[in-house]
């Protein structure tokens, strides 16, 4: 069985060198090694990974809900390769577990009780994938005990400065910005530059998001390493 994580692409080093990481950390907890493909921006793409592999594969998108990359790139790449037996697993939003990482690195970056919070996305057109960021910041609000405000760095709106702005007009004391973004990367600095008081790390490798997607990989009959 062979493993491949797909992520979406960023032209920024750091962002291609933190799924990279996040990669390893799977592969060291599942104890079998994880590729790595990119959906847009570079390669290798998921078409050009799986044609390398001649054994079964699992694929676990690494996004954050399900968009048009989800539903329509992935199962393209995935018949253009032509390999015969492919697994797709479950996003990675929306999920509880992801909600709770989340949660994390807002404590990691200085989220108190009482913060005005901004869920801040990618963006999408794609009508369910914004079902998927509405329920995740549904999620968001019952955590931390407030109403969580979604929006987004690109497509869509309010654009994280826009929910940033109105909720100091609003009266907000602080505000603090929740990345839901999975590596950091251009729009990770648009949420650096929104305003905020405080702006969270994106998912990235926290060990919480190594579970995760280690057992999307298990579930499909992997035992975890000892």
């Amino acid at each position: 069985m062979s493993f491949v994580l797909v992520a979406h692409g960023t032209r920024k080093g750091s962002g291609v060198g933190m799924v990279g990481d996040l990669a390893r950390r799977v592969s060291d907890r599942l104890g079998k090694p994880v590729r790595v493909a990119f959906v847009d921006v570079l390669g290798p793409t998921p078409s050009e990974v799986l044609r390398e592999l001649a054994e079964p594969a699992v694929v676990v998108p690494a996004f954050l809900a399900s968009g048009y990359h989800v539903r329509v790139d992935l199962p393209a790449h995935i018949a253009a390769s032509g390999h015969p037996a492919v697994t797709v697993t479950a996003p990675l939003g929306p999920c509880p577990q992801t909600v709770r990482v989340v949660a994390a690195r807002l404590i990691e970056c200085g989220w108190r009780h009482g913060d005005a919070v901004v869920l801040a996305a990618a963006g999408t057109s794609d009508p369910q994938a914004q079902s998927d960021l509405r329920q995740t910041a549904a999620l968001l609000s019952a955590v931390v005990g407030d109403r969580v405000e979604l929006a987004y760095a690109a497509t869509g709106e309010p654009r994280v400065p826009e929910a940033v702005d109105a909720l100091r007009r609003a009266g907000a004391d602080r505000v603090v910005v929740a990345s839901y973004l999975l590596a950091d990367g251009l729009f990770q600095d648009r949420l650096r530059d929104s305003g905020a008081d405080a702006v969270a790390d994106p998912l990235g490798t926290h060990p919480s998001m190594v579970r995760l997607i280690a057992n999307r990989f298990r579930r499909v009959g992997v035992p975890l390493a000892a």
